[in-house]
């Protein structure tokens, strides 16, 4: 059975897709982007301020889940230029402290001409 999971202190899906959805003991988390989901804009700017706010995104999702960083098994990341590689990795290892498996591509564009996307897939505590 599915359960969708959304909370208001992270973006409002911009698309026909759920923030997030539960699925046995797995939590799926459609990609975030840095939209400060009290204004609903990209306010961010630089790669390190809008990874700040993805993760502040993607953390709302896991508690709004009953979850957290900890329990995060996998996470795929989009980056607008992989020149930011590093800078990008400079914030995201302050969160992703167990270090799941990754995978981090560069992309030719982003919805809002954003920096940075990330989508996670975590085990829901039981």
């Amino acid at each position: 059975m599915l359960k969708k999971i959304t909370t208001e202190k992270a973006p409002a899906a911009i698309g026909p897709y759920s923030q997030a959805v539960a699925a046995g003991n797995f939590l799926f988390a459609s990609g975030q982007i840095p939209i400060n989901p009290a204004s609903g804009q990209v306010e961010a700017e630089g790669i390190e301020a809008q990874a700040e706010q993805v993760m502040k995104n993607v953390g709302a999702i896991l508690e709004a889940a009953g979850t957290d960083y900890a329990h995060v098994v996998k996470t795929t990341c989009f980056l607008a230029d992989m020149a930011d590689f590093a800078a990008f990795n400079g914030v995201y290892e302050k969160y992703f402290t167990e270090k799941p498996a990754r995978s981090c591509v560069a992309v030719k564009a982003l919805p809002k001409d954003v920096l940075c996307e990330v989508e996670v897939t975590a085990l829901l505590e039981e």
